[in-house]
């Protein structure tokens, strides 16, 4: 860093790394003296970024938060942890529009050296994904995702357009509790103000979002004591038709039982004899099959087809077990004709 400019990207990099810097620190760090910081600091401001001085006993410099990105200086592992980031997003519908994933991954790669920038192209090219974006569809618009998420932090009533899966159009009021992201797609939940209860939308069919209640007097809301966005949005997500409806009381505590059932799978309550599982299923012995596989004892409260089916898991598993270190014999075999 013996060049003026080099110092001057130091500095830069410093203040992006730390929200408040004083001048000793970073002249001690850059290995000048304060004068200098301070003309270093001009020079920033003269480029256009926006460096601010705060004076006083715990004043110093930091970046202000502009209108707009300051030009970002990242360590090779950094970049490397962005771009995957990007990479994933893309993938599997975590990203907002496509355009702004794919510009964004282009401005990076451009900066990257060459060996670094060649090695993560072999990564991207042979990475693998279990779960992707469903087909022929984009993420919803980032307007639409950080007007929701404000809205949820601050508690403030939105109002909203919407398109149904049938195409339909309407107006509605929303108190968004939470945004959830789940097989690929974004969902925000909360009190539908229209239907007078608690319903979840798609992102990506949200139209224009306004803050603010359209109902005088009523822009703020209260979240329901204890509800949990995304148990909620893999319930109502899950409201088709099930042949059963599943109870089931865990030998265990909440912790250990989230480690081993995701939320999209059944909804787990905390009580004072265990946790108890909640879920719709079409096959009960696959639900005997989870069960088996958690590891903890547990008792099932509904319905009773469902210990039939624990005890023929049980039985078959029995049977397999006994089996000679050879293998099951062959069955015998009908002659040709």
């Amino acid at each position: 860093m013996s060049h003026p400019a080099g110092r001057v990207l130091a500095l830069l990099e410093l203040l992006q790394t730390r929200h408040r810097s004083t001048a000793a620190d970073l002249a001690g760090r850059l290995g000048v003296d304060e004068r200098t910081v301070r003309r270093y600091a001009t020079t920033l401001v003269e480029l256009g970024i926006p460096v601010t001085a705060d004076r006083g006993r715990y004043g110093g410099y930091r970046l202000h938060s502009g209108y707009k990105l300051p030009p970002l200086m990242l360590t090779d592992d950094e970049a490397v942890a962005v771009l995957l980031g990007l990479v994933v997003a893309e993938r599997v519908g975590l990203a907002t529009e496509q355009p702004a994933t794919a510009t964004a991954l282009a401005k990076i790669r451009r900066v990257l050296p060459a060996a670094l920038a060649d090695r993560l192209a072999a990564v991207q090219e042979h990475l693998g994904f279990t779960l992707r974006r469903p087909e022929q569809e984009r993420g919803p618009a980032s307007g639409t995702l950080l007007a929701l998420a404000s809205a949820t932090r601050h508690r403030q009533r939105v109002a909203l357009d919407y398109r149904s899966w049938r195409g339909e159009q309407s107006h509605r009021e929303l108190d968004p509790y939470g945004l959830v992201f789940h097989a690929g797609r974004w969902y925000v939940t909360g009190h539908d103000h229209r239907r007078g209860e608690i319903r979840t939308f798609r992102l990506d069919r949200i139209g224009a979002v306004t803050p603010g209640a359209v109902t005088p007097g009523a822009a703020t809301f209260t979240v329901p004591d204890g509800f949990e966005a995304v148990a909620w949005v893999t319930r109502s997500l899950a409201g088709v038709p099930y042949t059963h409806e599943v109870e089931v009381l865990l030998e265990t505590d909440l912790v250990a039982a989230r480690r081993r059932i995701p939320p999209s799978v059944a909804e787990l309550t905390a009580t004072t004899d265990g946790v108890l599982l909640r879920a719709r299923a079409e096959s009960l012995p696959g639900m005997a099959a989870l069960l088996a596989g958690l590891g903890s004892p547990f008792t099932v409260r509904h319905p009773d087809a469902l210990r039939a089916a624990v005890a023929e898991h049980a039985r078959r598993l029995a049977e397999w077990a006994a089996r000679p270190a050879g293998g099951q014999p062959p069955s015998p075999r009908r002659p040709l004709d």
